[in-house]
C-alpha cells in the first residue's frame, strides 16, 4: 500500500488523467512497476559497476542477433543496439504503459547510463532525451503550448459535419466531426476517433498530436470547409453532409 501511493499521476497522449494499466498475464509486458534508482542498479550491473551473479548471462544478452530495418540498428536479447557513424554504440531500450514512457541506455565504452522516466504516452516519449545524454543526439522540439477556450454552443454546432478531401490514389478520405455533449471529436477515414479542442469560434487543435484544424464558414453561418495543419501541410476539405448520427 505505501508504494501503491507514491507512483506519479500518468498522463495520455493529450495529456488528460489515464489509469494504470494493471496486466494478469505477461506481466513483464507493462505491468511491473520500478523507480529511477532500482533501473540505475540495474545498468550499473551491466556496465560492471554492480556485482552480480547473472553477469555471463547479462554479457550473452549484448551479442547482436538480427539486424532491425535500419543499417544502424540490430537487436540483441531485450536490447536494442544502434551504431551511429563515428559515434559509440548506444544499448538502449524503451516501453511504455497506460500513462508513462520510459528510456533506459548505455554506453560500454564510456561507462555512462541513462534512465528517462516520463509520466504521459506521448508517442516521443523520453528517448531524445536519452539520446541527448549519451551521444548528443538532437532534443525534440519544444511543442507549441495550446490553450482551449470557452465557446458558445451555436459556434461548436456550425463546425459539426463531414469533410472531403480531394481523391487520392482513387481513395477517399472524409474528416468527421462530432459531437458528445460539451465534446469535440475528430475522425479521419481509417483512424481513430480524437478528443479535440476549439482554439476560438472556428479553429480546433488536438493535444494527442501537432496538428490544428481551421473551418471556413460559408453564408448560411455554417462550416463549408475545413483546413487541416500538420507537419507543414495544409490540406483542404469541402463539407459534404452532417455529422453521421452517434451509435
Amino acid at each position: 500500500p505505501k508504494l501503491k501511493a507514491r507512483p506519479a499521476k500518468g498522463h495520455d497522449a493529450a495529456l488528460e488523467p489515464a489509469a494504470n494499466w494493471d496486466l494478469p498475464t505477461l506481466a513483464g509486458a507493462g505491468a511491473l512497476r520500478s523507480d529511477a534508482k532500482d533501473i540505475l542498479t540495474f545498468l550499473g550491473a551491466e556496465l560492471g559497476y554492480v556485482k552480480t551473479p547473472l553477469k555471463t548471462a547479462m554479457a550473452a544478452q549484448l551479442v547482436p542477433r538480427r539486424p532491425a530495418g535500419s543499417p544502424v540498428m540490430t537487436v540483441a536479447l531485450g536490447w536494442h543496439i544502434l551504431s551511429p557513424p563515428g559515434k559509440d554504440p548506444i544499448v538502449w531500450h524503451n516501453g511504455g504503459t497506460g500513462g508513462y514512457r520510459t528510456f533506459m541506455g548505455f554506453d560500454a565504452k564510456t561507462g555512462v547510463g541513462v534512465v528517462v522516466l516520463t509520466n504521459a504516452a506521448t508517442a516521443a516519449g523520453g528517448d531524445d532525451i536519452g539520446f541527448h545524454l549519451l551521444n548528443g543526439g538532437p532534443l525534440s522540439p519544444a511543442p507549441v503550448v495550446r490553450h482551449a477556450v470557452a465557446v458558445d454552443d451555436k459556434a461548436l454546432a456550425a463546425l459539426v459535419g463531414r469533410y472531403q478531401f480531394a481523391p487520392v490514389a482513387n481513395r477517399t478520405i472524409v474528416f468527421e466531426l462530432t459531437r458528445d455533449g460539451d465534446k469535440l471529436f475528430a475522425q479521419l477515414t481509417d483512424q481513430p476517433r480524437a478528443r479535440v479542442y476549439p482554439e476560438g469560434p472556428t479553429k480546433l487543435f488536438w493535444k494527442s498530436v501537432d496538428a490544428q484544424a481551421t473551418f471556413e464558414l460559408g453564408p448560411d453561418g455554417r462550416a463549408a470547409s475545413v483546413t487541416l495543419h500538420q507537419n507543414g501541410l495544409n490540406i483542404s476539405a469541402k463539407r459534404v453532409s452532417e455529422a453521421a448520427p452517434k451509435p
